[in-house]
């Protein structure tokens, strides 16, 4: 069984859905890449991808080493290369966690974010720039 089905909507728009929950996104071009920059672009989903996955695993292992990560937010930016090919050469994620994690607590979700699954799949060449914040 597929992960997920999509179809080409026209206009540089696509939308794909999740096959086991039937939930749906929506993909646009961005603005400067001659889309509407209505919806998230795939680049943009990559970004996204990243951070969430990074968010998730830290879950994962704060739940297994009883760690309290509620309220936790992270906010991302993407960056293309300025010189050709097209690609993203820069992610920025910005994670803020609770103020209140132990030294070897904040030691563990910062290894276990930099080797999420999805970190280790972009390629070598994306600059995955990843900064933690405690202050929650």
């Amino acid at each position: 069984m597929p992960t997920a089905t999509a179809q080409y909507l026209g206009q540089l728009r696509t939308e794909a859905t999740h096959v086991a929950s039937g939930t749906v996104i929506q993909t646009d071009a961005p603005v400067d890449n001659h889309g509407k920059g209505e919806a998230f672009s795939p680049t943009d989903l990559v970004c996204v991808a990243l951070a969430s996955c990074i968010v998730t695993t830290m879950g994962i292992v704060a739940e297994r080493h009883h760690v309290d990560l509620a309220g936790s937010t992270y906010a991302t930016t993407k960056h293309m290369s300025t010189a050709p090919p097209r690609r993203i050469a820069r992610i920025e994620v910005a994670l803020r966690l609770p103020a209140a994690l132990a030294p070897a607590d904040r030691a563990l979700m910062e290894r276990t974010a930099r080797t999420c699954p999805v970190a280790l799949s972009l390629h070598p060449d994306v600059d995955k720039h990843i900064v933690f914040d405690y202050a929650l």
